[in-house]
């Protein structure tokens, strides 16, 4: 049988009895699990995909090795996808590797693995090759990223959405919050107020005069410096400002989860896949008169909601270069409808037709159908024009 390898990954003074009480929250919270199910789905099922997206075909025989590095938000994702995929393939060896986006993106510029010193198989065997192949990443490539690998490889990686997602401002449960502008929020969260609006430090500034908490500070959190939602929020909701010092920085979106949940002042922001009764995820408006919505399929694709992102495989492929098969299979597995269903059952936003089309298009993954004309017809051709 297959085998898929997962692999792992300054508070203020006010916060650090939330944060020590997090860990213990995790055996103690409803159902004892933090399960990622999308918000806005509840009772509706997993998006649907696209009827439009072709079927994967099985090629059978499929041996090697893949490590795969990146987001620690699309780890649950991808280790999805590398399950379903080892299932129809048992020889091949697939290691998901959850170091964050940032980290993994040196580890995919470098051309190493960790599972080259077995740094993270905990004693079981390295399931991945020795190089990462495949990074997962949460955010798109910075143009100085860009041009490390380029001066490494001698061309830019192969960037390939797979799934559609959005960050999410979290709250408390008990949090009676009833919607955030992009202004505020970087005026809570945003050291350089670059939307323009003064520093937001207490509940009273956001609406909540007439709560019990309009005294209260809020409590900050956030996601770590290897963290892909972390350079993402701050790029699009701080427009490219520095966080204040006050957010208390989380290795992960569970334990920053699991941190708001035992905090009556807490707000933070995380991927919008975590939607456990203990906290609730606060409406977005892009401006200050217009509708706040929550992350869905439908505000999410459309564009609607102001913080929806797209989630990357970047792909070491030079122009003239031919994929690995295991690598080349994985992704069409992945840019198939039994690929874009698994993104759908992992609570994400599967693509459209059309994005797969594209994707298939730049990796190379439809040359069987294309047809080559010889040179004389093309003359032919030109001929009958004139």
């Amino acid at each position: 049988m297959a085998h898929v390898q997962q692999t792992g990954s300054h508070h203020r003074p006010r916060a650090q009895a939330w944060v020590a009480a997090a860990a213990a929250a995790m055996l103690i919270l409803t159902g004892s699990q933090v399960r990622a199910e999308r918000a806005g789905l509840s009772g509706g099922g997993s998006p649907s995909v696209d009827p439009a997206i072709e079927p994967y075909v099985n090629h059978n025989g499929l041996q090697g090795k893949l490590s795969i590095a990146g987001s620690d938000t699309m780890r649950p994702l991808i280790a999805k996808l590398a399950a379903q995929f080892s299932s129809l393939h048992p020889a091949a060896q697939i290691a998901v590797e959850g170091t964050g986006s940032s980290a993994a993106i040196r580890e995919f510029l470098l051309g190493l693995s960790y599972q080259r010193r077995g740094d993270k198989v905990q004693g079981r065997g390295t399931a991945g090759s020795t190089t990462v192949e495949l990074l997962a990443s949460s955010r798109q490539l910075t143009e100085d990223e860009s041009k490390g690998f380029e001066s490494n490889y001698g061309y830019r990686p192969l960037e390939v959405p797979i799934a559609m997602d959005a960050v999410a401002i979290y709250v408390n449960k008990d949090n009676p919050l009833q919607r955030l502008t992009l202004a505020e929020v970087d005026a809570i969260f945003g050291k350089d107020h670059k939307r323009g609006l003064d520093p937001i430090t207490n509940w009273s500034q956001i609406g909540m005069g007439n709560s019990a908490l309009a005294k209260q500070p809020v409590h900050l959190y956030g996601r770590d410096k290897r963290s892909g939602t972390r350079e993402f929020f701050k790029h699009v909701a701080l427009k490219d400002g520095e966080l204040v010092d006050d957010v208390v920085e989380q290795p992960g979106s569970a334990s920053e989860i699991i941190a708001i949940a035992q905090d009556p002042l807490g707000l933070g922001y995380a991927g919008a896949g975590f939607d456990i009764s203990a906290v609730r995820q606060v409406p977005i408006a892009a401006q200050p008169e217009g509708p706040a919505l929550l992350p869905s399929i439908e505000t999410v694709t459309s564009g609607a909601y102001p913080l929806g992102r797209s989630l990357y495989l970047y792909v070491k492929k030079g122009p003239k270069d031919k994929l690995d098969p295991v690598v080349e299979e994985f992704l069409a597995f992945v840019n198939s409808r039994q690929g874009q269903e698994t993104v759908a059952r992992a609570n994400f936003y599967p693509l459209t037709s059309t994005q797969v089309a594209k994707n298939r298009q730049e990796l190379g993954l439809d040359k069987g159908a294309m047809v080559t004309v010889p040179p004389q017809d093309l003359q032919v051709a030109e001929q009958r024009i004139r």
